[in-house]
């Protein structure tokens, strides 16, 4: 599958490149400018995306393994175990960002609106949760996950070339099972009322523009078009997720990953990733007019 492998590698490169680029630039703008509330979170989101994609590439890592002389089973250990964990924030943290940015724009008659000038400290508890309950709650991939051997004699699953699942109790599968399902299905569900809030929001205030025939705040504000930008993430997130949630529940029904479906799966993980960069690049002005300035700059100097 040589097509599928390049078509990996450079969705891999793409979307470090990509995240890498927007991780910096906030914390640009975080440390010389007048940061809003969800730049740090975008400014996380990127870094948790950046180790996600180099994770989930074993082509990269199978080389930095072998270069320092790491085992096999402790290699596929960390790289399983940080994998699920940067999967687990990154649902979490794009939840926390869809939530904060309705807090950010909600009117100030709102019950969210007393909640607008703790966003900072509020931000780190839930940062701070967010990360120890995914530790935690993903520290079973240590003891079911290790070096491939012999399919046929431990009944393991193997998900890469090197690397393999071991079969687990099935109430401790259930367990598991039942608390991420109910982690994701909550997150989903707040991402979504959430949008559904802001949505009401912009609409509100298009409907009272339309009245006024006058441009509203909101309308020519950032803040707009950062609510935007974030609904299409929550949008591409949801259908993303749902995707490969079925992807892998079918997958460990039949105890069983066909390479090429373990390719799609990837390939598919990898989207959300690579958009959401793109997309906050593209929708935020303090990035575009940063990256004109540099421009501008590097042109005199050549000149």
């Amino acid at each position: 599958m040589p097509s599928l492998r390049n078509v990996l590698n450079f969705q891999t490169g793409l979307g470090v490149l990509a995240n890498m680029f927007l991780f910096f630039s906030y914390t640009f703008i975080i440390i010389g400018h007048r940061p809003k509330p969800t730049d740090m979170i975008s400014c996380i989101l990127a870094f948790i995306h950046m180790v996600l994609l180099l994770t989930g590439t074993d082509i990269w890592l199978t080389d930095i393994f072998e270069s320092l002389n790491i085992e096999n089973d402790l290699k596929c250990k960390t790289t399983f175990y940080i994998s699920r964990v940067m999967r687990g924030l990154s649902i979490c943290v794009t939840c926390l960002l869809s939530v904060f940015q309705a807090v950010t724009i909600s009117p100030s008659s709102s019950y969210l609106a007393k909640f607008k000038y703790k966003l900072k400290k509020y931000m780190i508890y839930a940062f701070l949760f967010i990360l120890s309950f995914n530790f935690s709650l993903i520290s079973h991939q240590l003891l079911y996950s290790g070096a491939f051997t012999n399919v046929s004699v431990t009944k393991q699953m193997q998900v890469t070339k090197f690397c393999s699942l071991f079969p687990m109790n099935y109430i401790i599968w259930a367990l598991i099972l039942t608390v991420t399902m109910s982690r994701d299905v909550f997150l989903v569900g707040v991402m979504l009322a959430t949008s559904a809030y802001m949505v009401i929001i912009l609409f509100r205030h298009e409907r009272q523009h339309r009245y006024l025939r006058s441009l509203s705040r909101l309308r020519a504000s950032p803040e707009k078009r950062a609510t935007q930008t974030i609904l299409l993430l929550v949008v591409c997130f949801v259908v993303i997720y749902w995707v490969d949630f079925i992807i892998s529940s079918s997958a460990v029904m039949l105890w069983m990953y066909d390479p090429v479906m373990l390719s799609v799966q990837k390939f598919i993980m990898n989207v959300y990733p690579i958009i959401t960069p793109l997309v906050q690049i593209s929708s935020d002005n303090r990035i575009i007019n940063m990256v004109k300035s540099l421009r501008s700059k590097s042109h005199q100097i050549f000149l």
